[in-house]
C-alpha cells in the first residue's frame, strides 16, 4: 500500500482537461458555474424542509471546490464506462459530484447517500435550477441511506472524504462487502485534511489503494479489488458504566459509542432542569445519549431528539431501544429542529459543535440557540454546555431569553436560559 505522496511542489502537478477540445468537459463546467451554495435558514419553520436552505451570502464560500473537480476528472475514465445504475456519490456536499457526473457522462440511475440532511437540500435544490439548461436532471439521482440498496452492484464510487477515520470505515466496508468486485472507489479531500491513516482503512477493505497527484491542494485516493468476506463494523455498542447505558454508534456519529467531555459536564446538572417539564428536545442528538439520560431521569416525559446526521439519528434510536425508552424518545433527522412546532418545548438541551464539516465555524451553534427560542414556550428553559473561551451567552440572551452561568470548569461553561 503506497503512501500518499510528497507534497513536493505541489499544488499543480495533475493537469487540468481541455473543456473546449470535450463538449462533454464544456457541459459539465457550465452546470458547475451555475451551481449554489444553499446555507440552512436561521429560523425555518415547521415542516419545511423542502425550504430550508437558502442562498448563502458569502461569497468566499462556493458550491464547487478544487476537490469536486479533481474527484470528476480523475474518475472519468471510470464513468465513461459505467452504465446506468452503476454509479454511487456519497457525501455530495452541494451537488457538484451528482450533478457532473450526469451532465458529463450521460448517466441516469445514480444512487446518492449524504449523511447530513442539508447536503440532500442543496442537491435537490441545485438539480431543479439547473434544469432548465439540462432537462431531466433533478431525475437522474436517487436519495438513499447507507447500505445494501445504495451499493448493490456498483462499479464506481464518489466519496468526498469524511475526516473521521470510523465514517471513512464504515463507507468503505460497505463498498467491498456490497458493491460489484471490480468496484473503482475514488475518495478527494483537501491536503490539509488527508492523513495516511487514511489509506491504512482503505487498506483494510481493498488490495489497491494508490494516491493521485495533487492539484490546487487537493487529492484523490483510489482503491480497487474489494477484499473477499469484508465485514461491517457498525454498529458498535459501548457500555458507559457511569451511566449504566449502552450507547450504540454508526460510523460518522460524532464520538461514536464514548461519552464526549461537554456532554458529560451538562449530564451533571439535569437534576436542575425545571421539575415540571413533559416536552423535551435534544437538539443535534448525536448517538442519543442527553435525550436517553433525560428520560430515564424524567418517567413522564418525551423527548424529541434531532440531528441533521444520518448516521447520528440511527445511533440514537438504537441507543433509546437498548435503554428501554423508545417509546417516550422519538428521533427526528431535520435540520436543526426544522421539523418541530413552535412553542412545543418546555425543555431543550444543547451541546453544540463549534465545527462545520472540517472547519471551525460556530455558525451551527447560533441556528441551534434561534431554534431552540422558537421552539420553546414561554418559561422553557435551554440549557447549553460550550466551551467556554466562546462565550455564548450574549447571543442566548438575544435568540432566547436570560441566561445565567449554572456551572463552569476549565474547559466547560453550562448556562440556563429562559424563554421569553
Amino acid at each position: 500500500m503506497p503512501p500518499l505522496p510528497s507534497d513536493g511542489p505541489l499544488p499543480d502537478d495533475a493537469a487540468h482537461p481541455d473543456a473546449s477540445a470535450d463538449p462533454s468537459l464544456a457541459a459539465r463546467d457550465l452546470l458547475l458555474a451555475g451551481l449554489e451554495r444553499f446555507s440552512p435558514t436561521a429560523h425555518p419553520g415547521p415542516e419545511r424542509r423542502s425550504g430550508s436552505a437558502t442562498h448563502d451570502p458569502d461569497p468566499t464560500l462556493v458550491a464547487v471546490d478544487a476537490t469536486d473537480r479533481l474527484l470528476l476528472d480523475e474518475a472519468a475514465s471510470a464513468l465513461a464506462t459505467a452504465g446506468p445504475g452503476e454509479v454511487v456519490v456519497i457525501d455530495d456536499r452541494f451537488g457538484a459530484l451528482t450533478l457532473g457526473t450526469a451532465v458529463a457522462h450521460g448517466l441516469t440511475g445514480l444512487r446518492v447517500h449524504q449523511d447530513a440532511v442539508t447536503g440532500e437540500v442543496a442537491l435537490d435544490r441545485n438539480a431543479d435550477k439547473a434544469q432548465a439548461h439540462f432537462p431531466g436532471l433533478a431525475d437522474a439521482f436517487t436519495h438513499l441511506p447507507l447500505g445494501e440498496d445504495l451499493l448493490r452492484g456498483a462499479r464506481v464510487v464518489l466519496l468526498q472524504l469524511p475526516r473521521s477515520l470510523a465514517a471513512l470505515r464504515d463507507v468503505a466496508e460497505h463498498v467491498a462487502h456490497f458493491a460489484a468486485p471490480d468496484v473503482v472507489l475514488l475518495a478527494g479531500a483537501r491536503l490539509k485534511h488527508m492523513t495516511t491513516a487514511m489509506n491504512d482503512v482503505l487498506a483494510e477493505s481493498f488490495t489497491d489503494v494508490r494516491a493521485s497527484l495533487a492539484r490546487q491542494k487537493s487529492r484523490v485516493l483510489v482503491a480497487r479489488g474489494p477484499r473477499p468476506g469484508t465485514d461491517l463494523t457498525y454498529p458498535v455498542t459501548g457500555h458507559l458504566a457511569e451511566l449504566d447505558l449502552d450507547v450504540v454508534a454508526y460510523g460518522a456519529a460524532f464520538a461514536g459509542a464514548s461519552l464526549d467531555l461537554g456532554t458529560r459536564f451538562l449530564l451533571g446538572f439535569l437534576d436542575r432542569v425545571s421539575p415540571g417539564a413533559h416536552d423535551a428536545v435534544d437538539l443535534g442528538c448525536g448517538t442519543g445519549i442527553l435525550a436517553v439520560s433525560f428520560a430515564r431521569a424524567r418517567p413522564g416525559a418525551v423527548v424529541v431528539a434531532t440531528d441533521q446526521s444520518e448516521a447520528a439519528v440511527r445511533s440514537a434510536q438504537a441507543t433509546a431501544v437498548a435503554a428501554g425508552v423508545s417509546d417516550r424518545v422519538r428521533v427526528v433527522r431535520d435540520d436543526v429542529g426544522s421539523s418541530l412546532a413552535d412553542r412545543s418545548a418546555d425543555v431543550v438541551l444543547c451541546n453544540p459543535p463549534f465545527h462545520q464539516g472540517a472547519a471551525l465555524s460556530t455558525d451551527a451553534a447560533h441556528r441551534m440557540f434561534a431554534a431552540a427560542g422558537r421552539v420553546l414556550r414561554p418559561g422553557g428553559e435551554l440549557w447549553t454546555v460550550y466551551n467556554s473561551h466562546l462565550r455564548y451567552r450574549p447571543a442566548l440572551e438575544r435568540a432566547v431569553g436570560p441566561t445565567t452561568q449554572e456551572g463552569r470548569d476549565p474547559r466547560f461553561t453550562v448556562t440556563r436560559s429562559v424563554a421569553r
